[in-house]
């Protein structure tokens, strides 16, 4: 579990987060939703730890990250995985190397047992035999496969993805999704996506935090979001005629 409690964050004088205070459970996939400029990225970057926050905490399974040392700063960074925006693979490498390369860096384990892993990842993805392919022989959702692929091989506590649909066609966003999901229950891992996409918020959204400049101006499930009536939230999720067609259609089947 990650708890946050008053997180503040600011640059250049310029307040971007404003005493945000939530939780995101261990085996559900939690959204983090608003508009450009809401502070999703910088909220993001504090729980993974590339932002220190000027005032307020971030506690995992009940410990402080501010209370880390060195060595359990690195134990804490080896229990994350990210799947970023464009899955940031690297060109050069192999599936294969691509996934193994956490192993690499942060274990010491025998090649033949990381070669194990990464197979076992591989077939989880749907992704068997695609061992020595390079990234460019992919597709975009075989890409960002790999990249979920690389993001549980060291079976990630906490798993975090930034607009982990960016880029994909309608079809392959909902089977990322599905595997996201599928994944964080398989595991209990503990989930948190930034997202724009809307399909993912109805389709994944067990639990959803809203920002809005900067402070949560809203929190729920999928089903709650079809029945609030926070004119922010409304404004921003049901903006297409056809969501409103969807939510109107559902507040009619539950009167």
């Amino acid at each position: 579990m990650i708890e946050v409690k008053n997180l503040h964050k600011g640059f250049n004088d310029v307040q971007v987060l404003k005493g945000i205070t939530t939780t995101f459970e261990p085996g559900k996939t939690s959204l983090i939703i608003g508009q450009s400029g809401s502070g999703k990225t910088v909220f993001l970057k504090s729980l993974i730890g590339l932002h220190t926050p000027e005032e307020g905490t971030i506690s995992y399974d009940g410990k402080l990250n501010i209370d880390f040392t060195l060595e359990q700063k690195r134990e804490w960074r080896q229990e994350i995985g990210m799947v970023f925006q464009g899955s940031a693979l690297f060109d050069s490498q192999t599936v294969q190397e691509n996934v193994m390369f956490p192993l690499k860096m942060f274990t010491k384990q025998p090649e033949d047992e990381m070669l194990d892993r990464v197979n076992f990842v591989l077939q989880r993805v749907d992704l068997e035999n695609s061992n020595f392919k390079l990234p460019a022989e992919l597709s975009g959702g075989m890409q960002k496969r790999v990249a979920i692929a690389r993001a549980i091989v060291m079976n990630p506590k906490y798993l975090f993805c930034d607009e982990p649909n960016s880029g994909l066609d309608p079809n392959t966003a909902i089977l990322i999704d599905n595997l996201v999901q599928e994944i964080t229950h398989e595991y209990q891992i503990t989930t948190v996506i930034n997202t724009h996409d809307m399909n993912s918020v109805m389709e994944i959204g067990e639990k959803i935090v809203f920002l809005k400049d900067g402070v949560k101006a809203w929190e729920g499930t999928k089903d709650d979001i079809f029945k609030t009536d926070n004119e922010s939230v409304v404004k921003f999720v049901y903006s297409s005629k056809l969501f409103k067609k969807v939510r109107e259609a559902y507040l009619n089947e539950t009167k």
